[in-house]
């Protein structure tokens, strides 16, 4: 197991991920993580594969590698406001409540991370799915 930081923008992660699977990786080994601004803040969510929404960094990997078979880590960072210049919000600071919040969130998604490749991805999903979701009022 490896843990790899591109040190490209995000919108051109797939030329880390195309240079990983050159060097002998396969796509179904790889756990991409990344923001999602569909995501109430602190939510994980695993999958095995699926589509970009919309996301630059997705769609980079999807656009540099013919496929959208990899998978991934979603992390809720909030929705923007409607009005709010996308990416100025996912790289502005978080607020003081989601401050609070970050360092459970980040050990959240690490424990996730940890989970899919020390157990597999179903059991992590299974585990990991539900973190960060509010319960249903009855």
């Amino acid at each position: 197991m490896a843990v790899i930081k591109p040190q490209t923008y995000m919108n051109r992660s797939g030329e880390a991920v195309q240079a990983l699977l050159g060097e002998g990786f396969a796509a179904g080994e790889l756990l991409v993580v990344c923001d999602d601004v569909y995501l109430p803040f602190g939510t994980l969510r695993l999958r095995a594969r699926g589509g970009t929404g919309g996301h630059q960094g997705l769609e980079s990997i999807v656009q540099l590698t013919g496929s959208s078979d990899f998978p991934r880590l979603r992390i809720g960072v909030g929705p923007a406001p409607p009005s709010a210049d996308l990416p100025a919000y996912v790289l502005a600071a978080f607020g003081p409540e989601e401050e609070a919040r970050l360092g459970e969130v980040i050990d959240a998604a690490a424990g996730a991370a940890y989970d899919a490749a020390a157990e597999g991805l179903t059991q992590a999903m299974n585990r990991w799915n539900r973190f960060g979701v509010e319960p249903e009022e009855e």
